[in-house]
């Protein structure tokens, strides 16, 4: 028998054990991460901010906790699942921030990498879709066109970051996911700017007819 062929069995085991185990305690901890963030999501869209910014808050202490479980194991970090759950942190980040009228958080005040941080970017502009839309059902006119021109400001950011997506993650679909989203909304903002504008001209005009209809002859 080779005479160390058993130690170096044992010592294969005892490196792959630590290696599943520490993708073990990653795993569910990048999950619950992603839910807290969907739920800050909802939460934005509701506008309940504090409840938002408390769920971005349990959502950055696990995202501390999986880089802590995997320091010693870099190729587990970077296999893919930490990066979509830090990807989807920087789009409840970036999505509350714009819907508050505040500064876009640093990637690294986030403790994320740039690529899921712009793919999160990229993403958030279909959150912000959806709030624009929300915001036009109760009239908020100004208010969307300062949203669409966040939009607009993301998709020129991403448009510019011309690299291979295996070094930014799949950013190019994103982008061109972002850039559709845009064309939608704008249209659909266009209509109903429009649609303002015309009622109130017939506002204006019926106006002019009562009073005119009430002047003494």
């Amino acid at each position: 028998m080779i005479e160390n062929l058993e130690s170096l069995g044992q010592e294969a085991l005892d490196y792959l054990n630590q290696k599943n185990t520490a993708r073990e305690q990653a795993l569910p901890r990048a999950r619950t991460l992603i839910r807290y963030c969907a739920n800050s999501i909802r939460a934005a869209h509701r506008r309940d901010f504090a409840a938002a910014e408390e769920l971005l808050a349990r959502a950055a202490e696990l995202l501390a906790q999986i880089g802590a479980d995997l320091r010693e194991q870099p190729d587990v970090f970077y296999a893919g699942f930490v990066q979509d759950a830090q990807k989807e942190y920087a789009e409840a980040a970036a999505f509350l921030a714009l819907v508050q009228g505040r500064a876009l958080p640093h990637p690294q005040s986030l403790h994320i990498d740039w690529a899921p941080y712009l793919n999160g970017l990229g993403e958030a502009v279909g959150e912000l879709r959806r709030y624009v839309l929300d915001r036009l059902r109760h009239g908020w006119l100004a208010e969307c066109e300062q949203l669409l021109q966040h939009m607009d400001d993301i998709y020129a950011l991403l448009i510019t970051i011309d690299f291979p997506d295996a070094i930014t993650g799949g950013l190019r679909r994103t982008t061109d996911t972002a850039r559709a989203i845009l064309e939608k909304t704008r249209g659909d903002l266009t209509v109903a700017v429009r649609q303002a504008q015309l009622e109130g001209k017939i506002s204006e005009l019926l106006t002019a007819l009562n009073e005119k209809g009430a002047a003494p002859s």
